[in-house]
Formats: structure tokens, C-alpha cells, sequence
């Protein structure tokens, strides 16, 4: 019986959820198609049916956390209309929430910051794929901003870009540290404070906390 395009998928969603749950176990290096494909039972020829290396796996999962996260931030957005300093924050806290209670989300988060070797062969291969994700947030960051200081509730010679930066590098360290339990604080709370400080520099003074 020849396999339907619905079988296809399945198995190809199977193979990327083995592939995760090694990768979040093991690290990326250590995992190998033989496991892959031991875990739900397939051939490793199979695997490479689908895809041909580990690169090509690592890509495709990141696409597919693309589309997830793109989702969630559409479902903010239609919730929260308003353009405010506070609404960066909640966007934040909202991914957060969202991560703890996904626990695909949290592997696979945890994995590409944490379990993740990176050599110039993958940075290559998924760099088009990571840059997408990346350029939904900053683009999110940068229109709230912009339109903040065009209200005039940010100053005229902030650089807004810069801070936007300043902001995606900081979420970044503080999902490291708490994946790697380095982080003694409460996650959302160190968040919450750490945008309120650059946004409190940033403000008018009419506009500060």
C-alpha cells in the first residue's frame, strides 16, 4: 500500500520529536540517526529518507518553533492593541508563560540555547531560518519603540534601534541563565525590572515611573 501524504507527515513529525527529545537529553553531537530512529521504531535509512543530515533536522525544527512563536505573538498582538512601554513587557512575560506551559516549546528552547554546538557548516545551513524568528521580535521591539518616541515619550536623540538590541540581548542572557539555573532571581520579575530601567532612561520626564 502505497504510504498517503498524511503518513508522510506523521512520520516526518515523529522523526523531528525523536530528534528533540535526544537532542534536549544528550546535546546535539552525541545524537545520532541510529537513536532516532530506534525511539519510534524506523529503519535509519528511513530518517535519511527524510533528511539528509543532522543540519537539515536542526533547520527544520527551527521552522517549525518559527511558526509557533509567530502564532502566539499574532494571538498578543490581537489582545493587546495599545502601543505602551508596558505592552513590550507583557509581549515578554507572554512568551514566558507560553514556555513554561509548552513543554516542546521549553525543550526546544532549552536545547538550541543550551545543547546546541555550533560550527560554521549549521550557522550556514539554519542561520536563515534562526534570522527570521529574530526579526519578528525586533521588528515587534522597534515599531513600539518608534512610535513611543514619535508620542514623545521616548527622547528625540534616543537611538531606538540600539535599545531594541539592548532589549533582545538582555531576554536572551536571562533565558540562558535560567536554563542553565544560573539565575537566583525569579525569571519574570528580573525581566520586568531589567526593561524598567532602560525604559526608565529612556523616557521624557514626564513620562518616567
Amino acid at each position: 500500500m502505497r504510504r498517503t501524504k498524511e503518513d508522510a507527515e506523521q512520520t516526518r513529525l515523529a522523526i523531528l520529536a525523536s530528534a528533540m527529545d535526544i537532542f534536549y537529553e544528550k546535546g546535539y553531537s552525541k545524537t545520532t540517526f541510529d537513536e532516532i530512529a530506534k525511539r519510534i521504531n524506523l529503519t535509519k535509512g528511513a530518517v535519511y529518507w527524510y533528511f539528509r543530515n543532522k543540519p537539515d533536522i536542526v533547520a527544520a525544527l527551527i521552522n517549525d518553533f518559527a511558526k509557533r512563536y509567530i502564532d502566539l505573538l499574532n494571538i498578543f498582538m490581537d489582545q493587546h492593541q495599545e502601543v505602551c512601554f508596558e505592552r513590550i513587557i507583557q509581549m515578554q512575560l507572554f512568551i514566558n508563560k507560553k514556555i513554561r506551559e509548552d513543554i516542546l516549546l521549553y525543550k526546544f528552547l532549552f536545547f538550541i540555547t543550551c545543547q546546541m554546538e555550533w560550527s560554521e557548516a549549521i550557522i550556514s545551513k539554519i542561520q536563515p531560518s534562526i534570522e527570521q524568528t529574530k526579526q519578528v521580535t525586533r521588528r515587534l521591539f522597534l515599531d513600539a519603540l518608534e512610535t513611543l518616541q514619535q508620542k514623545k515619550q521616548i527622547k528625540a536623540d534616543v537611538d531606538v534601534s540600539m535599545i531594541c538590541e539592548i532589549l533582545m540581548t538582555m531576554y536572551g542572557g536571562l533565558l540562558e541563565a535560567s536554563f542553565t539555573h544560573r539565575l537566583s532571581k525569579d525569571f519574570d520579575e528580573t525581566l520586568t525590572t531589567g526593561f524598567n530601567l532602560i525604559f526608565n532612561s529612556i523616557r521624557t520626564e514626564s513620562k518616567k515611573s
